[in-house]
This record gives C-alpha cells, sequence and structure tokens, in this order.
C-alpha cells in the first residue's frame, strides 16, 4: 500500500506565532485516519498548507506522490477539502453550485455523480434551492459535496459534522465510510472524540504545533485501560485519605481510575467502613475522551513524548 499523504518537517510562522513546529505524517493509501487537537492547536493550518492554501515556511507536502508547491494543480485534483468554515456563492442553486465545482476540475456531464452526491447527503429535494436560502446544516452539507465532486482520492474533512443533526451525521458517516471501503484515503478533525474512535484506524493528536500523540486508535486507548468508578457520597469529609489521595474530586462526585473489576470492592468496602453513604454510583470505561485529555495534560507518557507511529 502507497502513500497518499506525506508531510516532512512542516514549519509555518504568522508573525511570531508559531502554528506548526516542525510536523510530519506519513498517511497511506485507503486509511482513516483522525487530526486530533484543541483549538489553537494548528489542524486548520496543516490542513491549509496540504490544500495549497497557506505556504509553509520550511517543510514539504505531497497528495498521491504530487508535491503541493512544485505540482500545485495535480495535488489538488487529488485532494478534496471540506472547509470550517461555511463559504458558498448566493447567486447559484445547489446542483449550479456542484456543476460549477466540477468544471474546475474540468469535468463535464458529471449531474450521474452529482445526483449520487446529493441522494447521499439528502439533498435531492433541495437541488433546485438557491444557496442563500438554506440553513446552516443544509448549507454544510453541500460543502461536503463539492468536495466530492470531483472524486477524490483523498478527502479533508474539517469539522465536517459541526451545527449538523444527528440523522445528517449518521449518513454523512455511512456514506464516507463507503468511500473509504472504495480505497479512499479520508482525514478527519473532529471536536466529536466519540466520532473519531468509531471511525478512525489511526490518530494523530496536536499542541501547540507539534504532534503529540501518533498511534492506532486501540494502541492510544490501551494507554489508558480501565475503568472510571465515580461516587457521589452523602458526607464526603468522612472520606478517608488514603482514598483521597487516589481519587480525583469533580465537585460534589470522586472519581476512582480501576484497573479491574477486582479492584471495585475493596474500594466499596473501605468507603462503607468510614461511615459514607452512596449516593449514586456510575462505572465506565476509558473512551477516547479519556485518553485526549490525558494527552493534552501531558499525563499520557512517561516522557511525555510521541507515541509510535
Amino acid at each position: 500500500m502507497g502513500g497518499a499523504v506525506s508531510i516532512q518537517k512542516v514549519v509555518k510562522n504568522f508573525g511570531t506565532l508559531r502554528a506548526l513546529d516542525g510536523v510530519s505524517l506519513e498517511i497511506a493509501e485507503g486509511e482513516f485516519f483522525g487530526l486530533l487537537g484543541p483549538n489553537g492547536a494548528g489542524k486548520t493550518t496543516l490542513i491549509s498548507c496540504l490544500a495549497g492554501l497557506v505556504r509553509p515556511d520550511v517543510g514539504e507536502l505531497s497528495v498521491m506522490g504530487r508535491d503541493v508547491r512544485a505540482d500545485y494543480r495535480e495535488a489538488r485534483r487529488r485532494l478534496g477539502v471540506v472547509p470550517q468554515e461555511l463559504v458558498f456563492d448566493p447567486f447559484f442553486s445547489v446542483r449550479e453550485t456542484l456543476r460549477i465545482q466540477s468544471g474546475y476540475f474540468g469535468l463535464r456531464n458529471n449531474d450521474d455523480w452529482i445526483d449520487e452526491i446529493l441522494e447521499n447527503l439528502d439533498l435531492t429535494n433541495k437541488a433546485d434551492v438557491n444557496m442563500r436560502r438554506l440553513s446552516g446544516g443544509m448549507k454544510r452539507r453541500v460543502l461536503v459535496a463539492q468536495a466530492l465532486v470531483h472524486k477524490p482520492p483523498v478527502i479533508v474533512l474539517d469539522e465536517p459534522t459541526a451545527g449538523v443533526d444527528v440523522e445528517l451525521r449518521q449518513g454523512l458517516w455511512q456514506f464516507v465510510q463507503r468511500l473509504n471501503r472504495e480505497g479512499h484515503t479520508v482525514i478527519l478533525t473532529t471536536h466529536y472524540l466519540e466520532e473519531a474512535e468509531a471511525l478512525c484506524g489511526r490518530i494523530a493528536m496536536l499542541k501547540q504545533g507539534r504532534i503529540v500523540a501518533l498511534d492506532t486508535t486501540r494502541n492510544l486507548l490501551a494507554r489508558l485501560s480501565g475503568h472510571e468508578l465515580t461516587l457521589r457520597l452523602a458526607d464526603s469529609e468522612h472520606l478517608p485519605e488514603r482514598l483521597r489521595t487516589v481519587a480525583i474530586n469533580q465537585g460534589q462526585d470522586w472519581v476512582f481510575r480501576l484497573n479491574g473489576f477486582d479492584e471495585i470492592e475493596p474500594l466499596l468496602a473501605g468507603i462503607r467502613q468510614a461511615g459514607c453513604a452512596i449516593e449514586d454510583l456510575h462505572l465506565a470505561q476509558t473512551d477516547l475522551e479519556d485518553v485526549f485529555v490525558s494527552v493534552m495534560q501531558g499525563r499520557g507518557d512517561q516522557d511525555g513524548g510521541e507515541v509510535s507511529r
């Protein structure tokens, strides 16, 4: 399997702000890859560099072997980007917008594929409606359609489900997963971490322009394997000091991280012996959100560095 996207030691500064600080990534053809990070981490800047919209100060980027700067036209032809911002032309209908987008890539008589995209994104009944009359969620669907209109082998989705209803979100992911199964490479940025956990085979986490974690989703989850037991006590003052030191206090709740179910009963027994009455109890398995918070706070690895590629 070849490389779909190559990013080598990319640096980008905006004045005194270093948005990207030596980012390197290799994404294989057919991957469903997640790019996560807090606001301002550099995700959109990296995507803009990949799309040729922002020129990096240092480093090289390529799409399907085509250099983004030296061979921009061919690199861009192989890339479909769904931007985070709602950008649209208010003078055209949905179908006209997609026909014009097709023309940018030299595609004529593309209506069959346009019809399929419209159907999969539940836009068929809006095909002849002017763009400015669409809701925000509908406009975002059109952005997705525009990115797919030239059948790019690499699809970049920058927060594609922000402000989108649950029904469309499910339909969109079914369509994108189908494209991925057919061989398209998908790169996703999202704040819905449950989406990334369910969809992405491999994930990179960005913080202050640097990659601080890069591994398969399974391996990232294994870094914080176990469960979290959340207890709400009637009187927390009686909680023994030895238990306070291993718990995280969240207002009225106390959170205990457990490595296995066999740790639950001794913990509860100690709480009962201290005379504490339990008002509420919740047991949850570690998910990607826990890993994300841990990595962003520098608690994921002992050395705080990037994990295996």
